[in-house]
């Protein structure tokens, strides 16, 4: 029954998404070319909260907790699990305060309206994953960025989103380059939960009254471990907090 209500409410949910993303490919190209990287943040900004209403027409909705544990005026890299879409989406408004830019495949780079625009132009690396000599310097040139103008990152070691929630293992050589080039940053843990469940049918229909939640973890100073434990406490805090 499920499946079968979804069909329209996924209509206008998809109808809504491919408008936005058409209407900000053009106000986005405006703002980075002619005003700078400053107006071209408010736009995404902008762009990415109509984005999460995406979510309102199949009666879902997305939260994030605690993120008063952030700590302010810190290179940030935020390390989470992977389940969708939505997991950017949602990263990207809640933690828009940061500057959050991301490590993505570079596939997203390509020909998909405003996104591929904003991947490109607002400071995030776009990774060829059947190309490790490629990803290096870029990963180098992240974590030096993060670490010179204190902004943030998200990184998804798993790569690749999983289909039913339970988590794949965690790669750590991504994580490893940005602490190495990011000495003063913090590790923030992040958990997403059900958010896999707004694909569980595939990417036609989306899946109905989903609470998707981001639950952030207290921050790992990456001056204050070696790798191997902070990389250790980093994936249990948050494979811990998946709701099973």
């Amino acid at each position: 029954m499920e499946r079968i209500l979804s069909y329209p409410l996924s209509i206008l949910a998809y109808i809504w998404f491919l408008f936005f993303i058409c209407l900000f490919q053009p106000i986005q190209w405006v703002c980075f070319h002619v005003f700078g990287y400053e107006a071209h943040k408010k736009s995404a900004d902008i762009f990415i909260f109509f984005l999460k209403y995406t979510l309102s027409f199949t009666f879902s909705s997305m939260t994030c907790k605690n993120r008063e544990l952030i700590p302010d005026g810190k290179p940030l890299i935020f390390v989470a699990n992977h389940q969708g879409t939505f997991d950017i989406i949602g990263m990207a408004w809640f933690l828009r305060k940061y500057h959050l830019k991301y490590v993505s495949k570079i596939e997203l780079g390509k020909n998909i309206p405003s996104i591929s625009f904003n991947l490109k132009h607002s400071g995030s690396v776009l990774i060829d994953r059947k190309n490790p000599r490629q990803a290096l310097p870029m990963l180098k040139q992240m974590g030096e960025y993060i670490q010179k103008y204190h902004r943030s990152v998200a990184i998804y070691p798993e790569g690749t989103r999983t289909r039913n929630g339970k988590p794949k293992p965690f790669a750590e050589s991504g994580l490893k380059i940005l602490c190495k080039y990011a000495p003063d940053a913090y590790v923030v843990p992040l958990t997403i939960n059900n958010s896999w469940k707004v694909f569980k049918f595939g990417n036609f229909p989306m899946g109905l009254g989903n609470k998707l939640t981001f639950t952030i973890h207290p921050p790992i100073a990456v001056a204050d471990k070696d790798f191997a434990t902070l990389f250790e406490q980093t994936e249990k805090t948050i494979v811990d907090a998946i709701i099973k």
